[in-house]
């Protein structure tokens, strides 16, 4: 079956027109944690008891980012943009009144939250059904797919990818039209696409909105990717502690396979790709390429030597390429607005826009979309609204457990992959975490190599033992008992592991502990030369 995109485009956009107003509900993870899907029905409701249904409608949407001030409800006809609102807010909410009866609750639209952000990737969060492929369809959803598959070649899409300058989104920065190019000239009678939805940096919830709010987006990036790189089946591969965005993916899949999207001769080419779900198991290491293959294997979740790199020889043996949710997200514009639009946005190396989760003592916490080179000033100040609670900026945490911390003389860095490296950090997923004061960088650090140590297959020794005695060398040191010789142990046993361990996770574990000690050692030797009291003093403080 080949489906009609101009004309279910046309029919959703009049059902729309015909529609006098349209509340805009967010259903996001955040939002949902406070009912908003209750407050949408009860809101729906109302509208119904006011005989305004044919004229209004309730419409349930993705994330917004302004997740701090949840739930969100928007008001299309005067864009209107009610913050926290509840129950008995919902009256007020119907009647659209300038101010709701409990004061301070809408929002300014444009605010340098929303104003400073380039959305691509999230350019429909907020505004579409997620539920409903004709919504997606009617924000010229899958033209990208039916583009490549009428008018381009396999090689026109991956090089269009290259030249975009497009890069990996999972943490790497790899090339992905090199990715792509590869998988499509290695030889084999099935390839795989994979998409790496196996979000596991703590704080992070980047990958988990966009499927959340557009699944239907990294279905066509995926579809798309298939098609270059002669690939006929694709994984999701989701952490199965993310139920909301695995219901909503299992939807769209079936939603796509119905109107023909997927499946067999897709719009009537001779190109099939079918794409099925994979839960994980909350294993951080699954993140890591080797490691997600072995577990939809149904194996232990343990990284593997490289080479052979997946793309030679992974999933089944076969050649398989992996990409990140937030990279996927990006192919479908690419492929819809070109390659010199994509490339003209960031930096020379760095190009297109990030999708970051800014969480800690933040203002505005939330998720929030900037372009390459913004700096960390804007994106924290500017976008996020300062510190919180009028505490003074100490640092920002970028790129998880294998990231760094960035102290407040380097707030004017451009967000880039080559600039964050250069400070001992990294781009990662995208978490940023922002720190005040109070903050102790040694408990900063300790936290992390505690997650990286727990997380560890196990499997090399660099890893399993040098996280482990990294670990114990730090709660000495927390608990006052430490010696200066500590410090030189800690950045040995750090080059030891950046150098021998297996995968990505041992090879950066120690990043936070060596960012810290650059850039607040002193805080460390405090804990050496204070010993004991000065440790119970940090402890009740």
């Amino acid at each position: 079956m080949a489906i009609d995109l101009e004309r279910t485009k046309a029919d959703e956009l009049a059902r729309q027109v015909k529609l006098k107003a349209t509340f805009k509900v967010c259903v996001g993870s955040g939002c949902l944690s406070s009912k908003s899907d209750i407050l949408a029905e009860k809101l729906r409701a109302i509208i119904g008891g006011r005989g305004l249904s044919g004229d209004c409608e309730v419409k349930l949407v993705g994330c917004r980012g302004l997740c701090a001030v949840g739930p969100l409800v928007r008001y299309t006809e005067k864009d209107t943009l009610y913050s926290g609102v509840t129950e008995g807010d919902l009256e007020a909410v119907a009647d659209d009144i300038s101010r709701m009866p409990c004061g301070g609750k809408i929002v300014d639209t444009n605010s340098s939250f929303f104003k400073r952000q380039e959305k691509v990737v999230l350019d429909n969060a907020g505004s579409i059904n997620p539920l409903r492929i004709e919504e997606y369809i009617a924000f010229d959803g899958y033209f990208a797919l039916k583009k490549v598959l009428g008018e381009m070649s396999q090689r026109d899409v991956v090089e269009t990818v290259a030249k975009s300058g497009l890069r990996g989104r999972g943490g790497a920065g790899f090339p992905t039209g090199t990715k792509w190019k590869l998988l499509a000239e290695a030889a084999g009678d099935e390839k795989y696409v994979i998409c790496n939805g196996d979000e596991g940096d703590p704080g992070a919830f980047m990958d988990r909105s966009i499927m959340e709010a557009d699944p239907h987006k990294i279905i066509e990036g995926m579809a798309i990717a298939g098609y270059a790189t002669g690939a006929s089946k694709g994984y999701i591969y989701v952490r199965a502690e993310y139920p909301l965005a695995i219901k909503r993916l299992e939807i769209a899949i079936e939603q796509a396979t119905e109107m023909g999207l997927l499946g067999e001769n897709i719009f009537g080419s001779d190109f099939s790709f079918q794409i099925k779900l994979r839960l994980g198991a909350g294993a951080f290491v699954c993140g890591e390429e080797t490691a997600l293959i072995a577990s939809i294997e149904g194996k232990r979740g343990n990284p593997s030597p490289r080479p052979p790199f997946p793309t030679q020889s992974g999933l089944f043996g076969k050649p398989t390429m992996i990409n990140n949710v937030e990279t996927l997200g990006n192919i479908a514009r690419i492929i819809r607005d070109g390659a010199e639009w994509f490339a003209s946005i960031g930096t020379e190396k760095s190009k297109g826009t990030k999708v970051f989760a800014l969480t800690g003592h933040v203002v505005n916490a939330g998720l929030v979309e900037v372009p390459m080179g913004m700096t960390l000033r804007e994106i924290i100040f500017d976008i996020g609204g300062g510190v919180a609670n009028g505490k003074k900026f100490k640092a920002v945490q970028t790129g998880g457990p294998s990231g760094g911390v960035i102290p407040e003389k380097y707030l004017d860095t451009p967000i880039s992959y080559e600039s964050l490296a250069a400070l001992g950090s990294i781009m990662g997923s995208g978490g940023m975490l922002v720190m005040d004061e109070d903050d102790c960088m040694v408990d900063v650090a300790k936290f992390y190599l505690q997650f990286c140590v727990d997380e560890s297959c196990g499997k090399c020794a660099p890893c399993r033992i040098g996280g482990y005695q990294m670990l114990k060398i730090l709660e000495k040191i927390v608990k006052g008992r430490g010696e200066i010789g500590d410090l030189d142990k800690l950045e040995k046993i750090a080059r030891a592991m950046k150098t021998a361990s297996l995968c990505g996770l041992g090879q950066t574990a120690a990043n936070p502990v060596m960012s810290t000690l650059r850039y607040f050692r002193q805080e460390y030797v405090s804990y050496i030369e204070g010993g004991v009291k000065y440790a119970r003093q940090m402890k009740k403080g």
